[in-house]
Order: structure tokens, then sequence, then C-alpha cells
């Protein structure tokens, strides 16, 4: 019968490039049960299955009829995780099978899951893959990774049907600089695989438990002149750098990390890409790009030739071959040669430069974004060591300070050794450049290598003898939490403060409780917390106020908690709130995540967990300026008033008078809260909750309708982005059915139109569709041949029906490409002509307010449009100037941007017909857009306090 105790302690290296597992046995003797790789069962060819070290993180999506199911059969009956596609190929052969098809291979997953810019849990991989493709079935970076652990369970399981995966202790690895988001989808995907039980390890750590496994007999000796090394991962996604201080207690070696790296997306990946864009030059000349799937295809070959040319035994040359697609696969193929040479001057002046430690990477406003993913801004990793080491210049003379050693204040203190890993190590000369730059900041001009045996395997290992350590059969690693953790509290204009909860370096499943810090929470109500974190040394006590300034704190998805009240409604005062005063307990916890807890200070046995918010709109909704915690925000001092004020007009009985109040609302609002576009976002939630507390009295007249309808809008403006709007939004869409009262006046129709546009963001893809289908039939260009559609489309605010179904940003990809057609089939509707242009440049846009990218249109759809555009005068009609500005917008992402070529026409036609600079900047360089260009791209001002970081 299977043993539920574990067997066997696991370690996953959970790689952007490769998954590798290793694991022990659990012994009586346990610090010397050896430890293996476990070789992962895949498809290395259509039918061939094989047994391998690692299983490269990469899935193909086979087309319908593509593979013969018999061929892509495992050893086991799969079980796949919930939300994944029907057909998908994993490991060796998907691998290769995306060297050879466009579009249909997912990279990079662990990159996509640590990226805050999109929402990680939506279907948006293969990101290649256009969605005019729509045959390519699609998955979210949690699934994709969730998919990665779930066939290496299998695989195990398979393998040790006594002792199943789920039951043994096991360990993932993740880069240290991983935010506390990227931590928790790890964890997500860890329990969608079936591993529910896991802990995470930071892969430097890893790295480092290993060499000390591989040396444990003569450890002492080897780092008794090493007060401080450094571990330098340069993975195929990201490099990860740590600091290491190296001394003694009770005559026993101790090792404790004192620093990390914030996340940088720089790694092999980014030498592949480099490579691509230079055979891409070779195969298609200077002027012509490959699509983005095609260019994918391509990285796949020169990841190949990269491996080959920096190897140890490297040939002259190697050969780049870009296959045909469809029925030209082979004799479309294309090939050339790069050499060694100028592979190794790509890597070593491109990636590893031979700088000085005064230089530091270029900050420019947007860094690459080729497939989506924000890669780093400067691609010298050379530079990013300096800063890293600089910015840890106090714990780095510390270290060295403990030992004895004092290092000039004019001088850099550089670690005195280095324990390299990541695929890129396996190259001697990148070793080798490495090492010499580390020498050549160093006054004495000598760095040690700790060596690492395999690159590949280490951080896998290094996971199992971290658990080793765990049951004390080896040297633990201290230095607990990577980071300080603060709650971001009140502002003003200059300044924003916060309070610390976690002091970086604290041991994990310790408890700090803030007795001294008390808050004042509204129960039965969302509560947002939001968090920063650092790594800087410089904060010294829990609860320390201090001031949230420069770009070394790195903003965290919210907190969010709902405190259960126990007492009933009815027995609280009108306006009355139930609050109850609490306190916080926090902790790191044994898993590797932060836990937050409210502690009511009455009964300090009642808790509340404060749970992370990681979706969608809080990915893309940043609150900016104003980037306050609900538990300490103020609402206006008049804030009563006006919920009075509300209730007087859509409160009583419904036959009182008070049509007066209801035509003056909206001003006596203004006089108690200040000018309306200065609401701040909670006194706006705060009268959208009372707005619709009173929605069934809105259609006492045509007035209360429309007032209600244009203050519920803007205070419910843009549907997302705060606590409880899901709640709200779902009381809202239950309006739709009911429609308006009042449908004889044309300005009713016009305002509910603006009220679903308004809050168009909170709802669903499918309620969405339903509004389209209601109102498309009013845009088709045969509409108005129909005497009884136009008759309606003109009684029932025709404008303001086209900007709501362009703003409908979760439309699949063929009603988007659909409306678009309609709409450039009525523009000889002059009548219509701005509210056409808008819609069209809406729908077309390069970068959306909320939806999802990978629904938009190609760049090739844009550019088939644009030449109509580039016929009008720009002069004359400037709307459509800022149509074409939205379509031609840059993003950095092939996917999305239209070529240069035609870039540059529709740069060169804006300056000539003067078109303001801000403009020409959108589609010359990737530009984060001003308040009033927010506006007039949507229509609407965000709420004070929300910001576009898109």
């Amino acid at each position: 019968m299977p043993s539920s105790s574990p067997r066997y302690l696991v370690g996953i290296d959970l790689g952007t490039t490769h998954t590798v597992v290793a694991y022990a046995e659990i012994t009586d003797d346990l610090e010397n049960s050896p430890m293996h790789i476990f070789n992962i069962d895949q498809l290395i060819a259509p039918g061939e299955v094989a047994r391998k070290p690692l299983l490269p993180s990469f899935r193909y999506h086979p087309a319908q009829g593509e593979m013969d199911p018999t061929q892509l059969v495992l050893p086991w009956n799969t079980e796949p995780v919930k939300g994944e596609i029907d057909t998908v190929i994993i490991g060796e052969l998907a691998r290769e099978l995306g060297a050879k098809v466009e579009g249909r291979q997912v990279v990079s997953a662990k990159s996509w899951l640590s990226h805050p810019h999109v929402d990680r849990n939506e279907a948006i991989l293969p990101w290649s893959s256009t969605a005019s493709k729509s045959d390519v079935k699609k998955v979210s970076p949690v699934i994709a990774s969730a998919s990665y652990l779930n066939h290496v369970r299998q695989s195990w399981d398979y393998h040790h049907k006594d002792a199943k995966l789920a039951d043994q202790e096991v360990v993932i690895t993740v880069p240290a600089s991983f935010d506390e988001a990227a931590r928790a989808l790890t964890l997500q995907a860890a329990e969608l695989a079936g591993l529910k039980k896991v802990l995470l390890l930071e892969e430097p750590q890893a790295v480092c438990y290993d060499w000390y496994a591989q040396n444990k007999d003569n450890a002492d000796e080897l780092l008794k002149d090493i007060p401080l090394l450094m571990v330098c991962d340069v993975g195929g996604g990201t490099t990860d750098l740590s600091l290491i201080k190296v001394g003694s207690k009770d005559n026993k070696l101790t090792l404790d990390r004192i620093g990390v790296g914030d996340h940088l997306m720089l790694g092999g990946d980014n030498l592949d890409l480099s490579l691509a864009h230079v055979a891409e030059q070779r195969l298609n000349g200077e002027s012509k790009k490959l699509s983005q799937a095609a260019l994918s295809k391509l990285i796949q070959q020169t990841r190949k030739v990269k491996e080959s040319l920096l190897s140890g035994n490297a040939p002259d040359t190697a050969k780049v071959t870009m296959l045909g697609s469809g029925s030209r696969l082979i004799g479309g193929a294309k090939s050339i040669e790069l050499n060694r040479e100028e592979v190794h001057n790509i890597a070593l002046d491109g990636f590893f430069p031979m700088t000085d430690y005064s230089e530091q990477p270029s900050q420019r406003q947007a860094a690459m974004v080729e497939f989506g993913l924000p890669y780093a801004a400067d691609p010298a990793i050379s530079k990013h060591i300096a800063q890293f080491i600089d910015l840890h210049d106090h714990v780095c003379r510390d270290a060295f300070k403990e030992n004895g050693i004092e290092i000039n204040d004019e001088k850099p203190a550089i670690p005195v050794a280095v324990l390299l890993n990541g695929g890129v190590f396996n190259s001697p000369l990148l070793t080798e450049r490495t090492l010499n730059l580390l020498s050549s900041w160093r006054e004495d001009n000598h760095i040690t290598e700790l060596k690492n045996l395999h690159p590949d395997l280490a951080v896998a290992f290094g996971a199992v003898a971290y658990a080793k350590a765990r049951h004390g059969a080896q040297l633990k690693i201290g230095g607990g939490s990577a980071r300080s953790f603060f709650l971001v509290i009140g502002q003003n204009k200059d300044v924003k403060q916060g309070i610390c909860l976690l002091l970086k370096g604290i041991e994990e499943s310790t408890e700090v409780n803030l007795t001294h810090r008390k808050f004042a929470l509204t129960l039965g109500e969302p509560v947002r917390f939001n968090l920063v974190s650092t790594t800087d040394e410089k904060y010294s006590e829990v609860g320390e106020l201090v001031e949230i300034l420069g770009d070394g704190f790195v903003t965290l998805p919210p907190f969010i908690a709902t405190l259960d009240s126990e007492r009933d409604r009815s027995e609280l005062a009108a306006n009355q709130k139930d609050r109850e005063e609490v306190t916080l307990a926090c902790q790191l916890t044994e898993v590797g995540t932060l836990q937050i807890e409210a502690v009511s200070i009455a009964h300090p046995k009642k808790r509340w967990k404060v749970e992370f918010a990681i979706r969608k709109d809080l990915a893309k909704i940043n609150r900016g300026d104003n980037d306050s915690t609900l538990a300490e925000s103020e609402l206006p001092p008049r804030m009563n008033d006006a919920i009075d004020a509300i209730k007087k007009v859509y409160g009583g009985s419904k036959n009182s008078d008070n049509s007066k109040a209801a035509k003056t609302l909206r001003n006596d609002l203004d006089k108690m809260l200040g000018k309306r576009d200065n609401w701040e976002t909670p006194c706006l939630r705060e009268l959208a909750n009372a707005l619709l507390e009173s929605k069934k009295r809105r259609r006492r007249s045509d007035l209360h309708e429309r007032n209600w309808l244009k203050l519920t809008g803007f205070t419910m403006r843009p549907g997302f982005g705060y606590p409880a709007d899901d709640f709200r939004m779902n009381e809202i869409w239950a309006l739709y059915q009911q429609g308006i009262q009042f449908e004889s006046n044309t300005q009713t129709w016009c305002d509910w139109w603006t009220f679903w546009r308004r809050v168009a963001g909170g709802l669903t893809q499918e309620q969405q569709l339903v509004i389209y289908k209601d109102i498309a039939k009013y845009i088709t260009p045969g509409a108005s041949r129909n005497a009884k559609l136009n008759k309606e489309l003109q009684e029932r605010s025709y404008e303001d029906m086209v900007r709501l179904a362009a703003s409908l940003e979760h439309l699949p990809f063929d009603k988007k490409l659909q409306l678009i057609e309609w709409l450039f089939g009525r523009l000889q509707k002059a009548q219509y002509a701005q509210a056409h242009w808008w819609a069209i440049g809406r729908i077309a846009t390069r970068t959306p307010f909320y939806g999802s990218t990978h629904n938009l249109l190609s760049a090739e759809h844009v550019s088939y449009c644009l030449p109509e555009l580039m016929e009008y005068d720009w002069r004359k009609e400037p709307y459509i100037a800022f149509a074409a500005v939205m379509m031609t917008r840059k993003t950095g992402d092939r996917n999305l941007d239209i070529n240069d070529e035609l870039r540059q026409e529709v740069i060169d036609k804006l300056k000539a017909s003067r078109a303001p600079e801000s403009w020409v900047e959108m589609v010359a360089e990737i530009k984060i857009l001003t308040e009033d260009e927010t506006k007039r791209v949507f229509g609407d001002a965000l709420p004070n306090g929300l910001r576009l970081i898109g």
C-alpha cells in the first residue's frame, strides 16, 4: 500500500529554459544520502519517448490534424491541469517543433510569470501568435508553468508508484529577485499541478547549497580567506545576484545571505535574440523584418548556434536555417552562417563588456519589449553587477570589517570570490570574461572562482541540499528575508510615507506585531493595504515611519482584507460605520511568502487574514501620486453631507417632491466635496455605494435617471481597480437588462451609453458581447438603409453607441475586425466623422487601456488600414491624425508595431500637418500618456489617484 509519509527530498529547478529535478532518499544517515538527477520522460520525436535529465521548458500547441495522436502518447495516462488545452506537447519535441513552425510555441513562461503589467492568469501565450491565428489555442503563464510541474509529477509518479511526488518534501526554486506576486503565482502553479505542499528557495542560495554539498569536507579550508562571495546566476530569462557573507560561530563555518538584486529580466534569451537580429538582417536584408512568430522560430536556431560557438571546442562557423511556411516549408528555406568571432564579440562586447566599476546601466525610459517582455534597458550584465555591488556597499564593507579587513572609503568593496551559475557559464569564454571583469575592479587584481561542476544542474541539487539542511543534515544558510516591507500610508503631494512591517534579514516564521501602530478599519467592507519592498539596508526598526523615495522601492500588488462584522446592521445608527481597532501581525512564512493578519486590539485572539490581490486590474492600474492605504485614507470632511444629499434625491417616498434637489445635486456635491475632477478614488467609490443603494429610485423622473447615470458612471469609472469593484459591477450589470425608463429622450440614451462606456473595464467578455450584440445592428453599414433602424439610431444617440462599442476591449479579435470594417464602410457619413475616427483609433490602438494585448488587431491589419487615413488633410481634420497616432503608437513589441517605413511616413505627415509634438513622440518612441492624452484617448480622465502605466 502506498505510503503518504515522505521517502524523498525533491528539488525542482523550474527554469526559463529547462526544468530539472533532483532527489535524495530520506535515510538515517541523511547527510550522506546521495543526491541524484531524476530523468524525465518526454517526447523527443513523434512516437519516440526518452528519459532525459533536462526537460526543456517549452510547449508546442499543434494545429488540429497536424499530429497523429498515437504519436504523442506518453508512458502514463495524461492528467492535464485545470484550464489546459486539449493537445499540447511539452519538452524536447516542443522545442524542436517551435524552430520549424511559427506562432505555436510557448517560451519563457517563467519570465511571463514575473511580468507585472499583464494578467498572468489570462490566456496570452504563445505571445507571438496573433489573434488572427484563431486556431492557436492559448494558455496563461500560470497554466504554462503548472504544465511543466504537472509533467514532472506524472513522470515521477509513473516511476515511483508507491511514493507519489505530492507526498514527498518538495522544494521549488525561484529567482531571489521574484517579488511576492511572482512567488504567490509559483505556488498557485504548483497547486494546480497537484503539489499543494511545497517550499520555495531562492536560486542563488540553491547554487551555494550545492557548492557546499559538493565541498563539505574541505569547505572551511576553501573559504578561510573569503569573507564575502557573490553568486552570479545568469539563466535564460533573468540575471540573479546575491551576496553571501562567510563567517564563523562557535568555531563552525557560517554562511549568511546579506543581499539580493532587484528583478533583472536579462539572460541567455537576450543573447539568442541579439543573434537572431543579426541572422534576420542577413536573411531578409536591412529593411524587411520578420514577423514576431517567424523571429521566434529563428531564435530557436540561434540558440543552438550560441551554444555551439561559445563552447570550449567551438567550430569556426555554424549554420542558421530559416524554414519556409506551409507548403514551402522546405522549398522556402534560407540559410546563412554565423562565425565564431562575431558571436564571441556580440556576447562579450554586448553582454559582458570590460566596463569600469563606475559605469552604471543605462536608464532609458522604456526597455526593449520584444515578445511583450520588459527586458532590461541596458544589456550589459557587467554594469548591472557593478550597480548591485555599489547598492550593497554598506553590507559589503561590514562583512570585510567583521573579518578584520578595512576597505578604504575611496575604493569599492568588491567580493573576494564568485560562484557562477546558469547555462551562460557553460561557456569557458564567458566564465573567463566575468572573472577578468571582477578582478579588474579589485585593487589586488584577484578574484577566486568557486568551481561549479554542473551549472545546468546546480540549482536542483541545491534545492535538495537545502531540504537536507532543514533536517539538520547540512549547514543552513542564514539571512532570512531578502527585503524590508513597508505599508504605504497617507501622503501629501511631495512625500509618500510608509510604516516598516518587516525588516530585511528576519528569519522565516518569526511573527512581528506592530503593537504601537493602530488602524481603525470598517467591518464588512474590503480594506486595501498598499505595500512596497526594498533591499536597502538603512532601516533598523519595525514600525518606523519612513519616506518612500527613489527607485529602490518596488511596489507590490495590494493586499486585501474584509473584516467580517458580527453585529447586525440594524443595530447601527444611520450612516454609522461598524469599526474595529486593529494592529498588524506580519511574518515571512516557511514557504517563503509574506503573511499579514489584522489583529483586534479589543479581542487579540480575533484575526483576519490579509490576502494578496493579483488581478489584471491591479496590474494595469497603479495608484499613482496618491498611493495611500485605505485604512489611512481620509474622506472629505463633508462626506456625510454628500451622502445625505444623494439620499435626499433618491431616498424617501416616491411621491415626495425633490425635483429641485435633483436639479442642483451635482453642483451641491461640488460645493461640499470640491471640484469634481479632484475627487479621490475612495471618495468616488463611497459616493458610488450611496448611488447604488438608491438604484431602484433612479427612475422617478427623466432628470433623476439622467443624473443617476452621469454620477454613477463618473464615480465608478473605469469599473475596476478598487476593492469590492467586482461586487459593485455585479450590481450594475443587473441594470442592463432593465434598460432605461425614459426612452423618448435622446439625451437619456446618450447618458445610458456613456455610463456603460465609463464602467466597461469592469465588465466580463461575456457581458461586453451582450452589449455589442445589441448595438451592432445600428453600426452595420446597412443600418442606414433600414428605415426603422435608421430612425432608432438617430433617436438613441448613434455616436455614443459607436464610442461604447469601440471601448469594449474584451471583445474577441473577430468582433473587433468586424467592427472596424463596418466603421470604414460608414466613413462617407460626414455627420458622424469624428465619432467614427475616434472609434477606429480606439479599436486599432497599439496599447489598450484594460484589455489583453493578445486580442488587438495585428500590425498587418493596421498597415492595411493606414493608407486610407493618409489620404486626408490632417490639418483640417486633426481627429484623423489622432486616430493614426493611436494606430501607430510605438510599443517596442514587434507583434504590435507597424514597420519602420510606414512609421516614418506617419511621423512625416504629422510634422507636415503641424500636429502637437507629443503626438509625434507617441509614434516615434515608447511614451507614457499624460493626463490630457489619457482623456483624449479613452474619452475620460482617470479618477484622481489612478494612473495608466501600460
